[in-house]
Order: structure tokens, then C-alpha cells, then sequence
């Protein structure tokens, strides 16, 4: 079924499935490019399911703009002033000041990344965001990782954590439990790195992607899907260099 939503002058189309786990809610996945479908509980209304859209609406339209975004800066890397980069989920601008005195270094300041450098070229201002996104999301991840396990009766112990840069990958778990993550999902909205954590922790007590394993995401994040989704439509601006 193919319905219409009207918001603020603009329309949106939009495919309704129905989904026999669902029991009442419905579930609004708005895609990388733009389109979004709704799975709705067997039997729904039509005249149910356009009320619950419309109830969203202002948050469809949001996330619809928000990958719009994306795509327009989905550009190769200069590494020059005023280039934007991504930090959680949002874009900061480059403020490059050269100090042939100063070690190479980055601070987040005022909703900008302002890289000192010693010549302050596309290679000096590389190096400096390598190296803060790779602490910033060692910090992040680990703070992170360590509330959602306190909340997950499978885990005795924070697994630990190891970066490593990867082109495919977000992340994985190995055999003994620890958590590979890439550094470069410091640059994903928060909610998206909340589901690479839980996906990982997962593994903990599930190593496979069975029926019990997604039954743990379904528990504990019943909006994984939706968080996968728009990860999965972030990767390429994301993983970009």
C-alpha cells in the first residue's frame, strides 16, 4: 500500500508493510535517500496508520532534510578552512591557524574544529583529526559501552575495547569478547553508535546472528533497525578520507 503525507506544504510517499511481530506501534524507517516506509501490525486501518504518520511528520521531515544534508556534502577531503566535518552526527566547520612553533594539535571550540599546525597543509590537518577522532572515540565508545553494560544481565564485565581503522566494518566481537569498533563511528549520530554497541554486547552472549540474537537488539533497542538503516546510508560520506 502506497500512501501520501502532507506536512508544511510538502508531500512525502510513503509504502506501508505490515509486520505480524507488531502488535500496535507502528515503525517509521526514513531511508539514506529520502523515501521512507512505515510496517504497521496486520489488520491496521488505513485511516489509523495515516494518524500515526502524520503524528511524525515534523520528525520524518527532519530526517529527510538531515540525509538531503549528507548527500550534499558527501565530498572528497581538502582538508582546507571551512571544510565541514562530521562529529556525532553533526557537521563543524575547519578553522586552520599555522604555527611553524606549534606542535600539530585540535580543539572542538564554539561549533568549530580549530587544527594548529606547523605548516597547517592538507597533510598536517589529516594527521591532526586522525588522531582526535581516534581519542575522542575511545573515550566516547568506552563511557558508553560501560552504561549500556551496566543494563545488560549477560555481561560480568566491560569487554575491552580496540580501534581499528576499517573500509567495510563498524565493528565486530571477537572469540574472547572483545569489542573492535572504527574509529571513524565517532562521526555517526548517537543513536547509531548506541546500536553498533549493542549489536557487539550482543555477541557476548550470542556469537551469530540466530533468532535469540536479534531478539536481544529487539529487546533492548526496538528501534535498531531504523538506526541501522541510516548508518548503513551514512557509510560512503562517512568512511570517506
Amino acid at each position: 500500500m502506497r500512501l501520501t503525507l502532507r506536512y508544511g506544504g510538502r508531500t512525502a510517499e510513503y509504502e506501508v508493510h505490515e509486520n505480524a511481530r507488531l502488535t500496535a506501534k507502528l515503525r517509521i524507517h526514513v531511508e539514506p535517500g529520502g523515501a521512507f516506509t512505515v510496517e504497521a501490525p496486520v489488520g491496521t486501518p488505513e485511516t489509523r496508520i495515516c494518524a500515526g504518520v502524520q503524528k511524525r511528520a515534523r520528525w520524518i521531515m527532519d530526517h529527510i532534510d538531515r540525509f538531503e544534508g549528507y548527500r550534499r556534502h558527501a565530498l572528497a577531503r581538502d582538508y582546507c578552512g571551512g571544510e565541514t566535518h562530521f562529529y556525532l552526527g553533526r557537521r563543524y566547520k575547519l578553522k586552520i591557524t599555522r604555527n611553524p612553533a606549534a606542535p600539530r594539535s585540535l580543539r572542538l571550540v564554539a561549533g568549530r574544529l580549530e587544527v594548529t599546525a606547523p605548516r597547517g597543509d592538507a597533510t598536517d590537518v589529516r594527521l591532526a583529526l586522525q588522531r582526535w577522532y581516534r581519542e575522542r572515540a575511545l573515550a566516547y565508545f568506552a563511557s558508553r559501552m560501560a552504561r549500556m553494560a551496566a543494563g545488560l544481565p549477560w555481561v560480568d564485565a566491560v569487554p575491552p575495547i580496540k580501534l581499528l581503522t576499517m573500509k567495510r566494518y563498524w565493528g565486530s566481537c571477537s572469540p574472547k569478547g572483545a569489542v573492535i569498533l572504527n574509529p571513524a563511528l565517532i562521526k555517526a549520530p548517537a543513536h547509531c553508535v548506541g546500536y553498533v554497541l549493542l549489536h557487539e554486547l550482543c555477541h557476548l552472549a550470542e556469537h551469530n546472528h540466530s533468532p535469540r540474537f536479534y531478539a536481544l537488539l529487539d529487546r533492548h533497542m526496538p528501534d535498531w533497525r531504523a538506526a541501522k538503516n541510516e548508518l548503513d546510508g551514512l557509510s560512503e560520506m562517512l568512511l570517506v578520507t
